[in-house]
């Protein structure tokens, strides 16, 4: 008599979640073996752990140039385009998209339906362009500071980044089109486990910050949570205004929280 295979278990396996997560928010040649909704889960509770991926390598990619004569400024718009490098600015392109939609001023269906065009509109190009001269004016800043400085800005905001993707995936948000990658992942983590991912998060900025100094370490965990806090108030917009959530709206959360947190990391 045949046996009955175990039931499966409701927690995503780990290495399921680590791929859904480098594949389909880096372009980290991983393949992703399964789509369901446990690994859709797993994956954006592993998403702050590719926002730790990505700082590092842009933190890497800054410093180096630091070390080879580079200024400030050149190593703060290197910092800032890897992590566009390493998304094919998909995050980018969303945020741009997201504008569009919010600004456009018309109908949710309308709306969803300009920000899946491939153009951009005026909406999204100023955007874009704010939102990445705020980045690497921050950057730049953190590096004048020290070499540190600057490298912990760029983990911490690219890991903010991550988090507010997890946030953004939590149960009670829904998807705005019934396709996409937007949801796929709509829903999946359970608020608890989110909130649970925010406080690791803010713990681990904080150690990070307390690096520096007593000072930066209540400033890395502000970071985090002002970063958190900005990209929930554009999520709950976006939510009102599409009737949920899209892919582009993730990436916009995602640019909004990254910003954010540069922005208050050059404060003081």
């Amino acid at each position: 008599m045949p046996r009955t295979p175990p039931p499966a278990s409701p927690r995503p396996v780990l290495r399921d979640g680590l791929r859904f997560a480098f594949g389909t928010l880096t372009v980290i040649p991983v393949a992703v073996t399964r789509w369901d909704r446990d690994a859709a889960r797993g994956g954006m509770l592993c998403a702050p752990l590719v926002g730790l991926a990505v700082g590092a390598a842009a933190a890497v990619t800054g410093l180096v140039l630091l070390f080879l004569g580079a200024g400030s400024l050149l190593a703060a718009v290197a910092t800032a385009a890897v992590p566009a490098v390493l998304t094919r600015g998909l995050h980018l392109d969303g945020l741009a998209d997201t504008a569009d939609g919010l600004g456009s001023g018309k109908p949710a269906d309308d709306a969803l339906r300009i920000m899946k065009q491939s153009d951009i509109g005026p909406f999204g190009v100023l955007t874009l362009v704010f939102a990445l001269f705020a980045q690497v004016a921050a950057l730049a800043q953190a590096y004048d500071g020290s070499w540190a400085r600057g490298a912990v800005a760029a983990v911490v905001s690219a890991a903010a980044a991550r988090l507010a993707l997890t946030l953004a995936a939590r149960s009670g948000v829904p998807a705005a089109r019934p396709e996409g990658l937007g949801a796929a992942v709509a829903g999946v983590v359970p608020t608890g486990w989110a909130l649970g991912a925010a406080a690791a998060v803010t713990l681990a900025g904080a150690a990070a910050g307390a690096y520096l100094g007593a000072c930066d370490a209540l400033r890395t965990a502000l970071a985090v949570v002002c970063a958190v806090t900005v990209a929930e108030l554009l999520l709950r917009r976006c939510v009102r205004r599409f009737g949920g959530v899209t892919g582009d709206v993730f990436g916009g959360v995602a640019e909004t929280a990254a910003t954010t947190a540069l922005v208050i990391l050059a404060l003081g």
